[in-house]
């Protein structure tokens, strides 16, 4: 069978919010953790507020926790991640078929996300879709590697290429959008996850997906 060279090289997916549909148990497990903290928990009604940036953020700047406490609350959250937020995710329709496809072509394909590597690979697993990847690249356990400028030419490195090879990320954020923009690869928004259009626009992104399908026609 003769492979299909898609339009990139290399194809970075975030995971909460493009892949996986993942904020339900996000939350849970962030508020379980302010309460074993004796601490108030904000108002997470709005998921764009804690999906997208490293959980760290969330805790010190959302949740206004102290760089002690958010250390504390790291550890606490990966517990109850495992009971109450792992098991919460879900593929969003069409991804599987998408990834499928990816994977009999030619391109190299990964994960990147901000989330730590272990929760990543956790996620994956439970998903059933790590077979579907050259990689699965998250933050660094010790804090570093924890933005997406930082994780996107990780990944990169990891699936053997350049930041200067055809390379593109796909995410739901500004995050992702913002990563993109200054390692200078090519970026598609996906509007059916946690971000907003506007904020992925004002990061530079230009092309969007509506559905799986729509992200297809747009990598092969």
């Amino acid at each position: 069978m003769v492979k299909v060279m898609p339009k990139y090289d290399y194809i970075l997916f975030d995971l909460d919010g493009t892949l996986s549909e993942s904020a339900p148990g996000i939350r849970k497990s962030i508020e379980l953790t302010l309460e074993k903290l004796s601490k108030p928990s904000p108002d997470l009604t709005d998921y764009s507020k804690f999906i997208g940036p490293p959980l760290a953020d969330t805790f010190s700047g959302l949740c206004g926790l102290s760089d002690e406490e958010t250390k504390k609350a790291l550890v606490i959250y990966q517990e109850f991640y495992k009971t109450h937020g792992l098991k919460a995710n879900k593929l969003y329709e069409g991804i599987e078929d998408l990834l499928i496809k990816l994977s009999e072509s030619e391109a190299k394909i990964a994960v990147c996300s901000s989330k730590q590597q272990k929760p990543a690979d956790d996620v994956c697993k439970f998903l059933d879709i790590t077979k579907y990847f050259d990689a699965v690249c998250g933050s660094a356990p010790d804090g570093s590697r924890k933005e997406k400028e930082e994780v996107i030419p990780y990944t990169v490195k990891v699936l053997g290429g350049k930041i200067t090879d055809k390379v593109v990320m796909i995410g739901d954020t500004k995050f992702d959008a913002k990563g993109a923009r200054l390692n200078n690869v090519d970026f598609i928004g996906v509007n059916y996850g946690y971000g907003t259009y506007e904020t992925m626009v004002a990061e530079g992104a230009k092309v969007f997906a509506d559905s799986a399908e729509e992200l297809e026609k747009l990598l092969f």
